[in-house]
């Protein structure tokens, strides 16, 4: 179970990121839930917000591959010569996320399929204190 205790922050979502949870926050009047999470509804404008967890699970939105890359995923072996997927997906809970994607071949992008079901993932990445965990989904 998600900490009550934790600000509603990006700071927040990527601390549960590096514990492997995707998180989210739902408004207690409106039931609407966002992701990454926000401190105040933009739907109803009422700050009773809940951490809720997302299930990880959803479906493929919208792509592109990327070959030049920006620093941290030239770190991470990616570029030109070796391009990555990064996509929308929305989540069965109902907001959407860009994050990367994996499983595909990005040289052959013709071969993702919108609407594709996905799975989220923990990419670990980095050394030491410079270790951080990024969110990516995967077929």
């Amino acid at each position: 179970m998600a900490s009550i205790d934790r600000e509603f922050t990006a700071a927040s979502f990527y601390k549960f990121l590096n514990e492997h949870k995707l998180m989210g926050s739902r408004c207690r009047a409106c039931g609407r839930t966002y992701l990454p999470p926000r401190p105040l509804c933009p739907e109803c404008f009422r700050e009773e917000m809940a951490w809720a967890e997302m299930s990880g699970r959803g479906r493929l939105l919208a792509f592109t591959a990327v070959h030049v890359a920006p620093t941290g995923m030239v770190a991470a072996g990616y570029g030109r010569d070796n391009p990555y997927c990064t996509g929308i997906v929305k989540l069965e809970e109902g907001p959407a996320i860009s994050a990367q994607i994996l499983g595909f071949d990005p040289k052959r992008p013709e071969g993702i399929k919108l609407g594709a079901p996905l799975k989220a993932v923990f990419l670990e990445r980095g050394e030491g204190q410079a270790r951080r965990t990024s969110l990516g989904f995967q077929p």
